[in-house]
């Protein structure tokens, strides 16, 4: 399949500003979704996005839900982001993980992010929980790696 820009849902921008509402409030706990922050690549102004991190082998990662998606775009241009979860914020150097590296990350995806399947299977990525079409995803989806600066 072509690396063709998957239009985001019409309802993602509200509800991206729910999530973040809620996030601010503290709603969600130590593993929910947390708030991305990262400078715009084009207009230098801090954009936010929800995104749900995954831990595997102590570190943590975060999977862009579609292909040529913006938060990951201007991540790779910025390098740095900030993590909101509640009032606590941390600042993490993000670190793009190549294709190859990606697959066995995007295999765990499903049963580590279980919310984030239903996501990319309205986006037509996925048909299900299926650790094989999400590592087919690698090199379509970004993947980062989240260091602590």
């Amino acid at each position: 399949m072509a690396d063709e820009r998957i239009r985001p849902p019409w309802w993602l921008k509200y509800v991206n500003k729910v999530m973040i509402g809620l996030n601010k409030l503290g709603v969600g706990g130590d593993k929910g979704p947390v708030v991305l922050t990262v400078t715009g690549r084009k207009t230098g102004k801090p954009r936010t996005t929800p995104v749900t991190p995954m831990t595997v082998d102590g570190r943590r990662y975060i999977v862009a839900g579609l292909p040529r998606g913006d938060w990951a775009a201007n991540a790779r241009a910025a390098g740095e982001a900030t993590i909101n979860q509640g009032r606590r914020a941390q600042r993490v150097r993000m670190v793009e993980i190549p294709a190859d590296e990606a697959r066995p990350l995007l295999r765990q995806f499903p049963i580590l992010v279980p919310t984030g399947v239903g996501f990319m299977k309205n986006a037509g990525l996925v048909t299900g929980p299926n650790p094989d079409e999400f590592e087919a995803l690698a090199g379509r989806c970004a993947v980062f790696r989240l260091d602590p600066v």
